[in-house]
């Protein structure tokens, strides 16, 4: 939807030289009001008011802050300018911050792709780039910001799964795939806030876990997985081992080993590399058999 104000330059000039030409019709006036007779006086009183009303069009912008003017109710421009300035005594100047802001959410309480219930927080970057959006296209400006962030939050977490439960590596999830994850809540979050002048710099997951009720269990799971692909790689490297030993003893015809023979020898390799537990030798002093 295409806003209805558009951000516009305001007429404004240097506030130093409305104070110079006040200063100067103060000095025009008790030049008059000491050396003048009284006809005289009477023209020049009114310079009084008039320079208390040039004086109210003073204020001053701070660098990375906006004035916005209002004149009857009705939108004028906005001035970037920094330092003192004078603009229409009957505008209405609004201050307005343009200045970089951060915003962290709440932790909420959502549930991911596959129903698993998780707790996710969010710290979304962003600035004001559009005075007049910012003012008079949302009602609150910075509480548009929090309320959108949750939404888009809450919403990007229903989108991704928690957890990788399968063996594909390029699986997207939350906890696996941080920047990927970042890119998409941040155009998540600017796609809700292009319409309030706000430009979101970074938004990026701040807190991730599973939620109390199934913690432990989760918790299980992978340490469940965890332990299945520990015994994976350290039975594939066993058999490479008893592999090696046999190819060398074969090789080097240091013994010559019959099937049986071979086998018990395996077994016997497999269950000193891939125990748990320390293995205790036995000695044979006397025949294989």
């Amino acid at each position: 939807m295409k806003p209805q104000t558009i951000e516009k330059p305001a007429f404004s000039c240097s506030g130093y030289l409305i104070v110079a030409l006040i200063a100067g019709l103060a000095t025009l006036f008790l030049t008059v009001m000491i050396t003048g007779n009284d006809s005289v006086k009477v023209f020049f009183v009114p310079i009084i008011p008039v320079s208390i009303f040039i004086g109210v069009g003073l204020y001053m912008v701070q660098p990375k802050q906006a004035r916005v003017m209002l004149l009857f109710g009705k939108y004028s421009g906005t001035d970037k300018k920094p330092g003192l300035r004078w603009a229409n005594p009957l505008f209405i100047k609004r201050k307005i911050s343009l200045r970089v802001r951060n915003f962290e959410s709440d932790k909420l309480k959502v549930n991911d792709q596959l129903g698993n219930p998780i707790e996710i927080a969010c710290v979304v970057v962003w600035e004001v780039v559009d005075s007049a959006e910012a003012l008079f296209e949302v009602d609150d400006y910075e509480s548009f910001v929090k309320t959108q962030s949750e939404a888009a939050l809450r919403n990007l977490a229903t989108s991704y799964p928690y957890d990788q439960h399968s063996n594909d590596e390029n699986e997207v999830t939350l906890r696996s795939h941080a920047d990927v994850i970042a890119d998409a809540l941040q155009q998540e979050v600017q796609k809700r806030l292009d319409k309030a002048g706000v430009n979101v710099i970074e938004a990026r997951i701040s807190h991730l876990a599973y939620a109390p009720e199934i913690a432990s269990a989760m918790l299980q799971r992978q340490q469940a997985s965890a332990m299945i692909a520990a015994r994976e790689r350290i039975v594939e490297g066993a058999v490479g081992m008893v592999e090696l030993a046999l190819n060398r003893l074969s090789e080097n015809n240091i013994v010559e080993l019959d099937e049986e023979r071979k086998a018990a020898m395996v077994i016997n390799l497999l269950v000193v590399l891939c125990s748990d537990k320390n293995t205790q030798p036995v000695v044979n002093a006397g025949s294989l058999y």
